[in-house]
């Protein structure tokens, strides 16, 4: 009985784990190339207490769509923001998105 509830139990680790990576996976969508960034200046700082949101890559309607940066100011605790970049694997390129540092 011991051993069926230990067999039971790991394919159930299994099937969680295989699960995770699968669901990890599904949120990433591949390109052969990179999109090419538009060139744009950014306005002016309103406060000493903004910061720079970089530009983000958005998957939408099949393809990467690029969404300009702006001035925010950072939620409690938080104090910078770190960039969202390009991560390349096997598959093609897959944009990983930024978030905020405490």
């Amino acid at each position: 009985m011991k051993s069926k509830k230990i067999i039971l139990l790991s394919f159930l680790a299994l099937g969680l784990a295989f699960g995770a990576a699968h669901k990890a996976d599904a949120q990433r969508f591949y390109v052969s190339v990179q999109p090419v960034v538009p060139v744009y200046v950014h306005p002016p700082c309103p406060s000493p207490r903004h910061v720079w949101v970089e530009s983000e890559w958005v998957w939408t309607n099949g393809a990467y769509v690029h969404h300009p940066g702006y001035w925010a100011i950072p939620p409690d605790r938080y104090h910078a923001w770190v960039p969202g970049h390009w991560e390349h694997e096997r598959r093609g390129h897959y944009w990983v998105p930024g978030h905020w540092r405490r």
